[in-house]
């Protein structure tokens, strides 16, 4: 089975975090609010004019995620919400909000024609985000968090 997109922003985050020393009381802190910047400007980006695009760019790999909007907003978020209230101090904080483009870059090339149809369609945008293969019905490969607000912002096609 696939992995999700999920389980490859979580393991991103851990492996461009391992060479920092953070905190131990912070440490699930950070990861956890790192990872959960990047969903946030995936699923903020969706829900926006020409999102989906955005989104779609970012994840096959054909628009560079480190001038990516994308990344900016998840570099913001990242910032605004767990940074900045965590008192880390300025080096180790521009090194953590170094991570964001780097594992925006690693999320590239992810979303691939996954049902076979010889595109990449919203139907494979689906089945990445939750880590199905092609036998996944469409149904159930909407059934995460950012597939349900696709979904929702596509009319549910």
């Amino acid at each position: 089975m696939a992995i999700s997109i999920l389980d490859t922003i979580a393991r991103e985050v851990k492996a461009q975090a391992g060479g920092l020393e953070i905190p131990a009381q912070q440490k699930n802190t950070v990861l956890n609010g790192l990872a959960d910047s990047i969903l946030g400007s995936l699923t903020q980006t969706v829900t926006k004019v020409g999102g989906i695009e955005q989104v779609k760019a970012l994840l096959t790999g054909k628009a560079d995620a480190a001038s990516s909007p994308i990344t900016a907003l998840a570099g913001n978020l990242f910032s605004n919400n767990i940074l900045k209230n965590l008192n880390l101090g300025n080096l180790l904080n521009g090194k953590l909000a170094a991570l964001v483009p780097a594992v925006m870059g690693k999320l590239g090339g992810i979303l691939k024609d996954q049902d076979g149809d010889g595109d990449v369609d919203f139907q494979d945008i689906l089945i990445t985000l939750k880590g199905g293969g092609a036998a996944k019905t469409q149904s159930q490969a909407g059934g995460g968090l950012l597939g349900g607000i696709l979904g929702k912002v596509l009319g549910g096609r």
